[in-house]
């Protein structure tokens, strides 16, 4: 579904990604996996449309995406939820919500009610402002306003960051129930090792800007962990 071939990001004079390929297989769960500062959320950004590529291709379904706005991307089926969440915290979740429904494809003008079935909670608090929200609550709104767009790629950049234990399990049920019974295709930068393991199909490690392993996630040995993981 998505291929990256020989990508090249900067910052200033700083070589940042050195000819990435990388390939997420339609109907899989990737994780792209590395330590700090290697390069996973930039190569999200250069995906998404969010920073500009130097050279080379994203593929997204064969066409050449890499010159598209972030919004002609997420008009082709490409959700993203930011590392950090970024929802506003002005509006109400149903306003959040709302904002992603002019990207969609079929221009539904009503939120659909998937999203609701998936979080619950949501529902709950449709008129409580965003920033009054727990960390689990707001990762859950973040999620669910990049499903309103109706994605067939879903991005999502250290989902689990700052979010308690039981909202962590919850959010990786509903990444594998997305995944399995949807058959939503999802790329996810996640540093927990066991999270990584329960939801990812496949993964990719990413050192000093390279990709320099790729496999099904049971090919993630602790010989790999040790050299390209650990801190």
């Amino acid at each position: 579904m998505l291929q990256v071939h020989n990508l090249n990001q900067f910052y200033g004079g700083s070589h940042i990604l050195w000819d990435v390929n990388m390939s997420v297989p339609s109907g899989s769960c990737t994780c792209l996996m590395g330590r700090n500062g290697m390069g996973k959320t930039t190569l999200l950004k250069c995906i998404m449309g969010l920073l500009p590529a130097v050279s080379g291709e994203v593929r997204y379904e064969g066409e050449d995406i890499r010159r598209l706005a972030a919004d002609r991307r997420a008009g082709l089926g490409i959700g993203y939820v930011p590392q950090g969440r970024e929802i506003f915290s002005q509006l109400t979740v149903e306003e959040n919500l709302r904002i992603g429904l002019p990207a969609r494809r079929t221009k539904l003008r009503d939120i659909p009610e998937q999203i609701f079935a998936l979080f619950p909670v949501l529902k709950k608090m449709l008129h409580r402002r965003g920033g009054d929200l727990s960390g689990g609550q707001q990762q859950q709104l973040a999620i669910g306003r990049a499903m309103v767009l109706e994605p067939k790629l879903l991005i999502l950049d250290e989902p689990t960051e700052g979010i308690q234990p039981n909202i962590v399990h919850e959010i990786g049920d509903i990444i594998l129930r997305l995944n399995e019974e949807a058959n939503l295709t999802v790329l996810l930068v996640e540093q927990k090792l066991p999270f990584a393991r329960r939801v990812a199909s496949e993964f990719r490690i990413i050192d000093k800007g390279r990709i320099v392993a790729a496999a099904g996630i049971d090919a993630l040995t602790d010989e790999l962990v040790r050299h390209h993981l650990t801190v």
